[in-house]
């Protein structure tokens, strides 16, 4: 197969997702192409070049619908022989996204690609799009559906992580992110968002809150208690767990990812590619996978995927020298760290989607783009980025620096 490299990776500032927030003024549209457009500018493509965009974008409807990745290719100006593609595997989409632009250059039926995402949390809402899996006695009874922050408070309850452990890894994720942004780690990646007459709307993450301490969020109640006892959900956690007596909510918006705004993309491309470009790899993928997972605990695919890929790859865990593991919900991490023995100072080095914000679609991307930062600023060479997913999935890729 022929090798898949990063030659780039930017993402725009994450805006709070409500209707006071940075980028709620701007449209979807406006978001990706911010993107794209420096992508674009940043390593001279005329455009052309590009073989295919494929974006991801988890409520794809309204504004966001029809084929996001063609609309923002035609409006970044790559031109109308850059065809696009948008992609849902919900929280992994971002991620996924790269790797199917990967996956094209390795086929060797495309040279240039570029993979990523968008999401406006404040414009377009989270479930917009709907879908059978919540809705449809076919599928939620037998698959034990529950709403994700139950399937997290499950997790915390069956693995024994308690409202103190879940809190602290929040704090934990805030000051790791404050002092990120402090030390310019996000520096080379950051896209500014701009309004028509040129003038910065958003050129730093604003969900962060650096003040959080165990104290502020001891005050704050658990999210999921009454959306459990009204749908009866805790009965369903049970009932798929039966060795659980009861469910221990300690989940909140507190130490639950952030609901933001942003977009994110990749540029991929065969090492002829570069080349001809005149611009180097930054980074080769040396492989990715997919996984489906229980569906009532949901939010344990990234442990489950982390092993098929690491057999696939034919490498271990050792290998590994930096992670990124999205902050859905605190014990999501928390069980990735507790499953693998990992040191936490492997681990989101900069902070998570709890401190920064988790705008679906274009996550995982971001991640991505985290990931090769740190690996560059570190002196490391591996890393792996990982996602769980919504009906129990997990998605990772392991990308190497050149």
């Amino acid at each position: 197969m022929t090798d898949a490299y990063i030659y780039d990776a930017v993402r725009t500032p994450r805006g709070r997702g409500k209707v006071d927030g940075s980028l709620h003024e701007v449209s979807t549209l406006g978001i990706a192409v911010t993107a794209l457009a420096a992508i674009k500018s940043r390593n001279g493509l005329a455009g052309s070049e590009v073989d295919d965009v494929v974006f991801g974008c988890v409520d794809p409807v309204g504004e966001a619908g029809g084929d996001i990745a063609r609309a923002g290719a035609l409006a970044a100006g790559f031109g109308d022989k850059v065809p696009g593609v948008q992609i849902n595997r919900f929280c992994a989409s971002g991620l996924d996204a790269v790797n199917f632009a990967a996956a094209e250059i390795m086929s060797g039926q495309h040279e240039l690609t570029i993979g990523g995402g968008v999401e406006s949390m404040s414009r377009v809402g989270i479930g917009a799009s709907g879908g059978a899996w919540p809705v449809d006695p076919a599928i939620a009874i037998p698959s034990y559906f529950m709403p994700q922050g139950v399937s997290a408070d499950l997790i915390a309850t069956k693995y024994g992580f308690s409202r103190d452990d879940v809190d602290a890894y929040a704090v934990q994720s805030q000051k790791r992110a404050a002092r990120a942004w402090e030390e310019k780690r996000f520096a080379r990646s950051i896209a500014p968002v701009k309004d028509v007459n040129g003038l910065t709307i958003l050129d730093r993450d604003e969900h962060m809150r650096p003040e959080t301490d165990m104290q502020g969020l001891a005050s704050l109640k658990p999210s999921f208690v009454m959306l459990a006892e009204m749908g009866g959900f805790d009965a369903v956690a049970i009932q798929a767990h039966p060795e659980i007596e009861a469910v221990n909510h300690v989940h909140h918006a507190g130490n639950s990812s952030g609901i933001v705004d942003g977009a994110a993309a990749v540029l991929v491309g065969s090492r002829e590619a570069g080349q001809r470009l005149g611009v180097k790899p930054r980074a080769k993928i040396r492989a990715f996978a997919n996984i489906g997972s229980e569906p009532a605990m949901m939010l344990t695919g990234p442990m489950d995927v982390t092993r098929k890929l690491l057999a696939r790859a034919k490498m271990r865990l050792a290998d590994i020298e930096l992670f990124e593991v999205n902050e859905a919900f605190a014990a999501v991490v928390l069980r990735y760290l507790q499953a693998f023995d990992l040191d936490p100072e492997k681990v989101n080095v900069n902070g998570g989607a709890i401190a920064l914000g988790h705008p679906l679609g274009a996550t995982g991307a971001m991640l991505l783009g985290t990931a090769l930062d740190e690996l560059e600023r570190s002196g490391k060479s591996v890393a792996l980025v990982t996602l769980c997913i919504g009906a129990g999935m997990g998605t990772a890729t392991i990308i190497e620096r050149v």
